[in-house]
């Protein structure tokens, strides 16, 4: 498996050999998974901790919801929500925060705090400053696939092909990237599971993620509780079930597991500490060599 040394300011991330765990930390009331637990600053700030000590690689921290049907937040309200956040964690913790937004602002703010990665769902599309503000501070940052905005990409999301429609779309969303300033090193793709997507889609891209490792960068896989598996999981006569439930939890492992034999390098997701235990029997599995 490809292996991609990122190195920025003091922290240096290996990813190939073992697979990395960017822990969920949603600072939102209506996150479709643990909305409004982690609201209060206290709360938010104990929950990172955990995530930290239950072994994360890397903490992820959004302040707007971007589940299917949601409506975009202000960007005063995004930075009230996170940057405190971040403040008192980027003290306490020495793995890197990443800010999850699509605003150039935010990431501002956020890095000023002591974010050191940007993960921008949009992959540039809703705010071009984002790219000049992950060039100007030389964070990683992370494009990711999605069809439409998160208010339209699960209205009947169709493809001609889906692959290769994705891998051409992140092939661009580099480009833009690159020629902003943004060192090709500090690119991470995400094909974006559930993000304009039918289950099908979904289980397809996990099927065939092998397949974006023509893009050479490190791929990330965000498939923790999302709607295509509930939909798997779910009676047929009820049209949801609770995100939080343990079965949602076992089949987000099952993905993970699946995702990093076809090349995931990195695994975002909300439990860290079962996580943790798929990815050590999962990498084993991998890295074993023929007697």
């Amino acid at each position: 498996m490809e292996t991609y040394n990122l190195a920025w300011g003091k922290h240096r991330l290996v990813l190939g050999k073992n697979a990395c765990i960017m822990g969920i930390l949603n600072v939102t009331p209506d996150s479709f998974s643990d909305g409004g637990k982690f609201f209060t600053l206290d709360n938010a700030v104990a929950q990172g901790q955990k995530l930290f000590e239950d072994g994360a690689d890397i903490l992820d921290i959004g302040g707007e919801s971007t589940r299917p049907f949601s409506a975009a937040l202000s960007v005063e309200e995004e930075i009230r929500r996170v940057v405190p956040v971040i403040e008192k964690l980027a003290k306490r913790i020495s793995i890197p925060i990443s800010i999850d937004t699509t605003k150039a602002t935010v990431a501002r703010r956020a890095l000023e705090a002591g974010a050191s990665i940007i993960n921008d769902v949009s992959a540039l599309r809703l705010d071009r400053e984002i790219a000049d503000v992950a060039a100007e501070y030389g964070v990683p940052i992370i494009l990711m696939h999605m069809l439409g905005t998160p208010k339209t990409m699960q209205i009947d999301p169709t493809y001609d092909d889906l692959i290769e429609e994705i891998i051409a779309f992140l092939k661009n969303a580099m480009n833009q990237a690159e020629k902003k300033g943004i060192a090709k090193s500090k690119i991470i793709i995400d094909p974006g599971i559930g993000f304009g997507k039918t289950v099908e889609h979904n289980l397809l891209l996990i099927k065939h993620l092998h397949e974006f490792k023509t893009l050479d960068a490190p791929i990330l896989i965000g498939s923790s509780r999302k709607a295509f598996m509930r939909n798997i999981l779910k009676d047929t006569t009820v049209k949801d079930i609770n995100p939080d439930l343990a079965v949602v939890e076992t089949g987000t492992q099952a993905s993970v597991a699946a995702s990093v034999l076809n090349g995931a390098h990195i695994v975002r997701v909300h439990n860290v500490s079962n996580t943790r235990v798929t990815i050590k029997i999962i990498d084993a599995i991998k890295n074993v060599q023929n007697s």
